[in-house]
């Protein structure tokens, strides 16, 4: 049996949350087509009859504007050093540019195998791959290069294979029914956070954050999960957005968000939300602790 760590890193919006879902069988990150929407690093677990691969999917990796930005990044480069192996995602649909030489040159640092994941090739023609895939081979020795397209499943069972084959011998790390770590709060204050994504388009990409100001377990059976949120926009103008002309927004984001809850819960849930402005957040360290972001490294 072969068990370990395998960090998935790479810019934002290649394709990491999609492929980590693919990979464990089970929705655990929220999915977008907007960058940066993974801000913690998240476990997912597959188990089998072959070991226990331990996924971390991390942040996207780029040059940082804001405190939360730089969280994020350092979130993910820290799981280069906590894991067996490395799988960084390339989006093989767009130009390789700045942002993927700067994502190789931080994979340098790594000490363990770096497999590359050309993901979305069912987006792209097949004569492409291979001036890409010679490109990346100049850049950098990976010890393997596999195109992928995690939406659809295409050759990922290739990819998987990459992976364990560079596993160490060990037997499982954590219980056979082990899945992830994500708290349920953390996974309601994401799941709410898809659907602001979801239906606000690119007005507030990343100036919203999501806070569980309540979370009330079932009091007695059949009672439903009772579930208070703040979404937090960064000025005035926004918050019309996430309402809606009579609240029609924010009924939908609730609607959608809890009948996902629902299943992910098994139980009943009533939902709860609100809009409050605040002001540069993402730049306040105190706020970004309450948030559960890692603390940045000490440089």
């Amino acid at each position: 049996m072969r068990s370990g760590f395998v960090a998935l890193v790479g810019r934002p919006n290649a394709g990491k949350s999609t492929l980590l879902n693919r990979l464990v069988g089970v929705k655990l990150a929220i999915v977008s087509d907007k960058p940066q929407t993974t801000r913690h690093r998240i476990l997912g677990v597959k188990t089998d009859e072959q070991g226990q691969v331990l996924y971390l999917d991390t942040p996207g990796i780029h040059r940082p504007l804001h405190k939360l930005n730089v969280r994020m990044v350092d979130a993910a480069l820290e799981s280069l050093r906590e894991t067996e192996v490395v799988v960084v995602l390339v989006d093989a649909s767009n130009k390789t540019g700045a942002g993927d030489n700067f994502v190789v040159a931080r994979l340098k640092e790594a000490s363990v195998p770096v497999i590359l994941a050309l993901n979305k090739i069912d987006l792209v023609k097949k004569s492409d791959l291979l001036p890409l895939i010679a490109h990346y081979q100049k850049a950098m020795e990976f010890a393997a290069i596999v195109p992928i397209a995690a939406a659809t499943g295409e050759n990922v069972d290739a990819l998987e294979q990459e992976i364990r084959s560079r596993l160490p011998e060990s037997p499982p790390l954590y219980p056979e029914d082990y899945l992830t770590d994500q708290p349920e709060r953390v996974l309601a204050a994401e799941t709410v956070r898809e659907k602001v994504l979801a239906h606000t388009r690119d007005e507030l990409p990343y100036t919203t954050a999501v806070v569980v100001d309540q979370f009330e377990e079932p009091a007695r059976p059949k009672a439903p999960y009772r579930i208070f949120c703040t979404i937090l926009v960064e000025n005035d103008s926004q918050k019309p957005i996430v309402l809606g002309k009579g609240g029609s927004m924010i009924k939908r984001i609730g609607t959608e968000a809890r009948l996902d809850l629902e299943k992910a819960l098994e139980g009943k849930v009533f939902l709860d939300l609100h809009v409050k402005v605040k002001a540069d957040w993402r730049d306040n360290e105190r706020f970004l602790d309450e948030l559960g972001m890692p603390p940045q490294r000490r440089r």
